[in-house]
This record gives structure tokens, C-alpha cells and sequence, in this order.
């Protein structure tokens, strides 16, 4: 079927790059919508039917694909195929020479099942947790009528059991249905695409799904194979969730295949990690990333094959940015080789805009505005708009960065129509966009800076740092959360690379201005042992003594190793108290607050969660101390310069504090009033190569500011809330 717009007919209807919701109780509603919106695409969601009546609506149409689940029937025919799970239980204290652990203590019953089908044995693993050794097979057996695992234990000692369970409810859809209180809902089971018999099928699926859906446009694969790590609890809580997980996606035919390739015995150990799961704070061992190197060529090339099918039918692919996307992170090499279209993501801040907007080798990117249209926002008393606001406004900074091509929203378009205020705002926020995206397209930002950011995952989890998912952060982790949230609306040009990336190739710092490591100790972010590896710390001081920046946050470069906490602190300026310094006086506790990264500041500097027992080394010039603790600090260190922050979470006054850091550390103070705005609220976007430029009120407020062009001269603004202006160079 074809479907014909003329450019006249958009021009008319200020329509395009928005994607809706619909179900089949909104049908007129949705198409009242896209035309408010100026939509040109719907879709259906998790839990709907698209409409007949929308199937030659005027506008794209985005079929949501699901690879792994929506067809229990074939679930319950090959349950061997079922997709399986890695989990661990808690640890228990042996007080005798016996310990008799349940596996499914605090686990949700009908999500999970424990695999007895394969060999306990060789695919299990009981660890003494107190000596850090597996338990001989031998000396453990599970009792299946009573679920229990019992163990010939050393007394006092704590043990932990590793084992395989089927997934009977797929998490996802498990989350929509406690989320949107779904009743009497058949729970999804999650098969194994990538086992033989459901390969087979699953294409064939693919193929009559496309022979029988000739009115979609687009695929919509929600998302391959293997869902990220998500666990509930007995409640039906939310008890364990890593938006980077490997752990679901094993099974004993997936295992056998990797111990071929790298030519040694799997063990469940290489994810469970000590009882952390290899979390992304973990420092990844090299069977781990042997692990993952595995899935993600794996995975590659069955997605390909996926994707080969939906363009022999004339249609695009698109993959989300989410759910069963283990195997498919976009930033590394294998992605390219796929063949997707097109990736839509969910956009919770500039961070994970950022995270879909940056990707290459797709023909257009997408983002899934905020808030979801689900009942925990849209319900009486909820705010939606308040939500929504700020999820533009943050967006926003950093498309004018670095666009995405689309936007849309998601959900029960039911639920979003009972608030008109905020069907009236996403309207104004649509025309904004495509105002936006068409002042900005083709352009190149002006970058003030090199800024790479350092720590173990490198550009595999770009923006993706310290991230649960859809910008959601832990109570630890925000204000070193923040300095990335910073960086994706700045005027740098932003890389992350890894340790492993200095060992390869040492010059790679040479293109590089600044160099930034935030996280806490033996964190994958903060970079743990790495930091005893002398080649790594000589090509950093390197580095800063021929002219460049470090800025490190939180516990940056720290492991306890001769003598140092912080290995840098001769370039940092400040080590952390561990009683190992107890015995050495310190007399340096004078402030400096009339320093440039303080300049622009109209209150007390928001840390966040800080640092505590940081002190200053005698040469180092302290920003902010509090109590005799440093929470700002920097130091000379050749030609280079070093910054330390205890912690910076995101605000629009604490993005100028790292703006002007940057700046300082790279020796470049003199840039400032350079396509600068003295309100740290306001920010201007420069596009030198294309000759214009905007200035962005960030706030719903008026603003009034200062505004420095290229070549220093300025000029005063008045700004309306919210407010972009755009001027030619």
C-alpha cells in the first residue's frame, strides 16, 4: 500500500517527526491527535490491538514486535526453549555441617522457575562465600519437593547457590501489568530465539506476521533477544534491576557454544561476581568480557537476519532502546553490521538523549518523550505537565547538541486525553521540535572543548554512566550522575574511552583536551587496580604535564596501593583519610572561593552526597572546604591542570561550576566569554561552520542576560520562559 503526502499538505498541517499512541477505544481521538500534534506516525503498545479502522490512516504505522514473547502457546509446546535466568540467593550462615537454602526465598512465583530439566551439576554453583571457593558438587544436592538445596557446610561460614530458572513471565510485560493493574492477564512467557527449534520458528513468525500486516511501515522490535537484568520480589516489587545486565541471557546451549569459542569451562560465577550480578559498577573481569563480546557478535547476527527479512517486504526496521536489548548496545562495532533503520529510545534527560541520538549507522533516530501515558502519572491529583516540562526543557539541551530526527510518546493515549493542559503543551512542544530540528539539521556545533570521559566500559556505556534506566538514578550515585548530564548539553565535544583503550593505544589522549574520571573506589567508573597499572598512570600525568586538564569527582583514581589512596593526588591535590595518614599534621584549610570555577556562583556549591576525610596536600589551592573537609580543590601540575569535586549533581548553576572547570584545567580561561551567556539559565548554541547561532532560556521564567558572540563582543537579552532565539553569525 502506498501512502502519499505532499510536502504542501505537511507545510499546511505543521505535521511530521512525531509518533503517537493509539488503541481501539480512541480511534477518532487519535486522529483529532494527529493532526493537533502534527503527528505522522501512530503506533500500538505493549497490551493493545492497532485499529482497522487506522490502517490507511495518513500517516506511518508502527507495528510493536515482540521477538521473544505474545505466543504462549509455543512457550508451553518447547519448555525446554523457555529463556533462562542466572540468580543467586541470599547468604545464609551455616551453624552446623549442614545448611539447607531455599532458592526461591523472595522471589516472585509465577515470574520465575527453577531449571531442573539440565544438569544441576555442571550448570549450578554453590559458593563458600566466607573462603571464596566453589563447594565440590559432591557435597551439595537439591531436594526438588522441597525446592531446597542442601550443603555438607564448614560451620559459621556463609554459602550462596547460583542456578538456572526459567522466565515464566516476561519482566516487561509482568511490569505493565502490575504497573497499569491489569487483571486476569495470561502472564507472557520468554522464549530463546537464539535455540535452534525456536530460531526457526521465530522467523517463520516474523515472515507471517509481515505476509499479514501489509498496512505497517515499521517494525518496531521491542527488542531482540535477551532481557536486561530484572528481578521481583514476593510483592511483585521491583528486587533487582540493571539496565546492562547479562545474567538473562543464558541458557546451557547458549554456554556450550562460548566455551567452543574461547576454549575454557563457563562458570555461573563469571556473572554472578561475588554475589554482584556484574553490575555496571562492577570492574569487569576478562571472562565477562569475553561474555559479552560472545553475545553481542551472536546476537548481531541473528538480528541481522531479522532485519534482512523485514526489508525483503519493504518495510523498515526499528529497534528500541530497551528492554531485550542485551547484545545490541549500539555504540559498539558489531552494531553496524545489523542493519537497522532506525532506533526509538525512551528520553528521561539530556543523558539518555544523548544515548540515542549519538548513535550511528541508523537512518534516523527517535525519542520516546516522558511521561509514559501510564495510570502511576495520569490519575487524578497527578501532574502530568509538570513532568513533561521538565523532561523537555533537559531534553532540549542536548538536541542542539546532537539531534534525534523524531519524537513521540507512549502508553494508553486514553489516559493522556483526560488532562487537555497537557495535550495542549505536547502540541507546543511538537511545533517547537520540528521548529528546532529544522534550524539545526545538517549543522555542526561549535565545541569548546576535547572532554573524554574515563573509566572501564569506555564508549560501550557512552551516557549510559551511572544510569538505571529512563534517568532514573540511585541516592549514591546522582551527584556523579550529574556531571554527565552536564556534559550532554555543553559545548564540548564529548568521547568516553577506557583503561583498556590507554593500554592499546597510548596516543589516544592526544586528541584530547580534558580528561574527566568521576565514580567511587574499585567502581568500574572510578577504575579500581587499573590505577596501579604504571603505563596507564604515566600516560595520564603525561598528559596533564604538557598542558592538560583532569578533573576528577568523587573518588576519582583511587585504590589503596603504596602509599595512595587517590594515585593522581600529586595532580589532584587531595587524598582521602583512611587512618593511614592520621599521623601526618596538615595545615592547608584556607579557602579560595574568588577562583574562576566559582566565578558565576549565587549560593553554596550542591555537592550532592560529597565526600567525607578529603584533605589537601600542602601546594593544593582548596575551592571549598566544610569542616575541615575538601570538597573542591585544584592544583598545577606542569603545564596541566587538576580539579577536584567531591561530587556535582545536575542543576543549571552546578553545569556553569563544570563549564568553567573544563575550561580552567585545559589552561583556556581566556575562552569564556566566548559564545558564553552570563546566566548560567540561559545557554547560547553555537553553529559557526553554518553561520548562526541561538540563545536558550532553560527555565519557565523570564530571563535577562549578557550574551558573547565568537569574537567576544556582546549584548543584553530580555528572554520569555522558555524561550529560544535564533541569529545569524
Amino acid at each position: 500500500m502506498c501512502k502519499i503526502r505532499t510536502e504542501e499538505n505537511k507545510m499546511e498541517k505543521k505535521r511530521g517527526r512525531v509518533t503517537i499512541p493509539t488503541d481501539l477505544n480512541v480511534i477518532p481521538q487519535t486522529l483529532e491527535i494527529l493532526e493537533k500534534w502534527g503527528a505522522d506516525a501512530v503506533r500500538d503498545c505493549d497490551g493493545t490491538e492497532f485499529p482497522a479502522e487506522l490502517k490507511e490512516v495518513d500517516a506511518k504505522v508502527y507495528a510493536t514486535y515482540y521477538t521473544t514473547r505474545k505466543d504462549n502457546e509455543w512457550a508451553k509446546a518447547h519448555p525446554e526453549e523457555i529463556q533462562q535466568m542466572y540468580i543467586m540467593t541470599d547468604f545464609y550462615s551455616a551453624v552446623s555441617d549442614k545448611l539447607s537454602i531455599h532458592l526461591m526465598d523472595h522471589i516472585y512465583p509465577a515470574m520465575l522457575k527453577v531449571n531442573t530439566r539440565d544438569d544441576k551439576k555442571r550448570w549450578w554453583e554453590v559458593m563458600d562465600r566466607t573462603t571464596g571457593e566453589p563447594v565440590p558438587t559432591d557435597k551439595w544436592s537439591y531436594d526438588e519437593e522441597s525446592g531446597n538445596v542442601i550443603i555438607d557446610a564448614v560451620p559459621f561460614h556463609d554459602y550462596t547457590v547460583s542456578f538456572l530458572a526459567y522466565i515464566m513471565w516476561d519482566p516487561v510485560h509482568m511490569y505493565n501489568a502490575v504497573v497499569n493493574d491489569w487483571k486476569d492477564v495470561e502472564p507472557q512467557m520468554t522464549f530463546d530465539v537464539r535455540q535452534p527449534l525456536t530460531r526457526e520458528f521465530s522467523l517463520k513468525r516474523l515472515r507471517r506476521f509481515l505476509e499479514t500486516h501489509p498496512y505497517v511501515d515499521v517494525v518496531r522490535f521491542t527488542t531482540f533477544f535477551h532481557q536486561f537484568t530484572l528481578i521481583f520480589d514476593e510483592l511483585a516489587r521491583e528486587k533487582y534491576v540493571d539496565w546492562y545486565g547479562y545474567s538473562a541471557s543464558v541458557s546451557p546451549y547458549i554456554l556450550e557454544q562460548f566455551e567452543k569459542e574461547v576454549g575454557y569451562k563457563f562458570r555461573p560465577e563469571f556473572i554472578i561476581d561475588q554475589g554482584y550480578m556484574n553490575n555496571t559498577y562492577r570492574i569487569p573481569s576478562k571472562e565477562f568480557r569475553d561474555f559479552q563480546a560472545f553475545q553481542r557478535r551472536e546476537v548481531a547476527k541473528l538480528a541481522k537476519e531479522m532485519v534482512d527479512i523485514v526489508h525483503e517486504f519493504g518495510k523498515e526496521a526499528m529497534m528500541f532502546l530497551g528492554d531485550h536489548w542485551i547484545g545490541m548496545e549500539p555504540f559498539m562495532d558489531e552494531f553496524a553490521s545489523i542493519g537497522i533503520d532506525a532506533v526509538v529510545g525512551s528520553v528521561g534527560n539530556g543523558a539518555t538523549l544523548r544515548l540515542i541520538s549519538d548513535i550511528k549507522n541508523v537512518n534516523y533516530t527517535e525519542g520516546r518523550f516522558l511521561p509514559y501515558f501510564f495510570p502511576d502519572t495520569f490519575h487524578e491529583g497527578g501532574d502530568p505537565v509538570k513532568e513533561a516540562k521538565v523532561n523537555w526543557v533537559t531534553a532540549r539541551r542536548a538536541i542542539l547538541r546532537s539531534p534525534i530526527q523524531r519524537i513521540g510518546y507512549g502508553g494508553y493515549l486514553k489516559l493522556a486525553l483526560d488532562f487537555p493542559e497537557f495535550v495542549e503543551y505536547i502540541e507546543s512542544v511538537c511545533d517547537e521540535f520540528r521548529t528546532l530540528y529544522d534550524n539545526i539539521t545538517g549543522t555542526t556545533p561549535y565545541c569548546v572543548e576535547r572532554v573524554a570521559v574515563l573509566n572501564c566500559w569506555g564508549k560501550m556505556r557512552a551516557w549510559g554512566n551511572h544510569m538505571v534506566h529512563h534517568a532514573i538514578y540511585y541516592k549514591q550515585n546522582y551527584s556523579y550522575a550529574g556531571i554527565i548530564e552536564a556534559l550532554s548539553g555543553a559545548p564540548f565535544d564529548v568521547k568516553f574511552i577506557s583503561f583498556e583503550d590507554i593500554l592499546e593505544n597510548p596516543d589516544i589522549l592526544k586528541d584530547i583536551d580534558v580528561i574527566i574520571n568521576v565514580g567511587d573506589a574499585d567502581t568500574a567508573y572510578g577504575g579500581g587496580e587499573y590505577w596501579t597499572n604504571e603505563k596507564i598512570v604515566t600516560a595520564v600525568k603525561e598528559f596533564v604535564y604538557n598542558g592538560g586538564g583532569f578533573i576528577g569527582v568523587g573518588e576519582p583514581t583511587a585504590h589503596q596501593w603504596q602509599g595512595r589512596f587517590f594515585q593522581l593526588s600529586d595532580i589532584l591535590g587531595v587524598e582521602e583519610e583512611h587512618g593511614f595518614n592520621l599521623n601526618r599534621d596538615k595545615y592547608n584549610w584556607e579557602e579560595h572561593k574568588d577562583h574562576f570555577i566559582l566565578s558565576d556562583c549565587t549560593k553554596d556549591v550542591d555537592f550532592g552526597e560529597g565526600k567525607k576525610n578529603i584533605f589537601a596536600l600542602p601546594e593544593t589551592e582548596i575551592l571549598i572546604q566544610r569542616e575541615q573537609e575538601v570538597q573542591m580543590a585544584v592544583k598545577e601540575f606542569g603545564k596541566g591542570r587538576g580539579v577536584y569535586i567531591s561530587g556535582l549533581p545536575y542543576s543549571f548553576e552546578n553545569s556553569r561550576i563544570l563549564y568553567r572547570a573544563i575550561l580552567w584545567s585545559a589552561g583556556d580561561d581566556e575562552k569564556l566569554n566566548q559564545w558564553f551567556s552570563t546566566n548560567f539559565n540561559v545557554e547560547v548554541h553555537a553553529y559557526v561552520k553554518n553561520g548562526k547561532y541561538c540563545v536558550v532560556n532553560n527555565t519557565y521564567e523570564p530571563q535577562d542576560t549578557t550574551v558573547y558572540r565568537g569574537d567576544g563582543s556582546s549584548f543584553d537579552l530580555h528572554m520569555e520562559a522558555n524561550e529560544i532565539k535564533w541569529y545569524e553569525i
